[in-house]
């Protein structure tokens, strides 16, 4: 005779395409870490397709879900509310459901904020900051090294008009927009640069003509390879560098408390990311 189990709780990722996301081995080995039993899911979903996506969220009973490229921004016109850091970053990358109603949230601000303090150990006040790229990414981080008191952020893009909406984040920091000719130029004289584009995925560095000084704090937020050229370059020159992979898994687990009200475990979390891009790296 059948047993029928009983559904579990189910929340999973939205993006288009999703070939390459470690949101479920991350959430999935955490979920069993701590003994829910949940599951974790990924749906492909086209952005004509994204209104009926969440509709489908509602309808089957999802706990949330976690949002990535390229409907961090459209998804929010069909939410019931949205969070702080949501509203004023303009993007949402997790949803939860409380009661009947969506909620969005943007974890990366405080996945940045944590991996800057928590791991990297680094306090950016009264630092000089150059972010490269003006997406979602940068938006998030713009936000959070305001929050940590940095003087000055500086954001270079090649779309200027983007790039003006992100420096308008900086509430507190002296904001300015450099052009993406000029961020070669104002990288060697800054405390911190963030790489906030896709480039170096694989192979590339986003400013390949600079050479990175002793002291200076480089964060690149592309996590696959885990140390990209970019990063082993800061290094040789004596810079502090790190690879995206703090702020991803940090900003996971801002998604895992948000959904499951419980402490993440973070060690488990970060092994399931590693283990998971050795695997993709050892595959191809």
């Amino acid at each position: 005779m059948l047993r029928h189990r009983p559904a579990a709780n189910f929340v999973g990722v939205l993006g288009w395409p999703l070939e390459h996301t470690l949101s479920p081995v991350i959430h999935s080995a955490a979920f069993r870490q701590v003994g829910l039993d949940w599951l974790y899911l990924s749906w492909a979903v086209e952005p004509d397709d994204l209104a009926d996506a969440i509709s489908g969220l509602r309808a089957l009973g999802a706990l949330g879900a976690n949002v990535t490229m390229p409907h961090k921004e459209t998804v929010m016109a069909h939410l019931d509310e949205l969070s702080g850091d949501a509203r004023t970053v303009g993007a949402v990358n997790t949803i939860q459901r409380i009661g009947r109603k969506l909620v969005g949230h943007n974890t990366d601000v405080d996945g940045f904020r944590r991996f800057l303090e928590e791991d990297a150990g680094v306090d950016p006040r009264g630092m000089r900051a150059l972010v490269l790229g003006a997406g979602g990414a940068a938006r998030a981080v713009v936000r959070a090294l305001d929050g940590l008191g940095v003087a000055e952020v500086a954001v270079a893009a090649r779309d200027a008009e983007k790039t003006s909406k992100v420096v308008a984040l900086a509430a507190r920091a002296q904001g300015r927009s450099v052009s993406w000719a000029g961020a070669a130029t104002s990288a060697p004289s800054c405390d911190i640069f963030v790489n906030a584009t896709p480039i170096g995925t694989g192979t590339g560095d986003p400013l390949p003509d600079v050479t990175w000084r002793e002291g200076q704090v480089v964060v690149d937020l592309v996590y696959d390879p885990p140390a990209t050229a970019l990063v082993e370059r800061a290094r040789a020159g004596g810079s502090y560098a790190w690879g995206g992979l703090g702020m991803l898994v940090h900003q996971a687990a801002a998604s895992f408390q948000i959904w499951t009200g419980q402490d993440p475990p973070l060690e488990t979390m970060s092994a399931a990311a590693l283990h998971a891009i050795g695997t993709l790296r050892r595959d191809h």
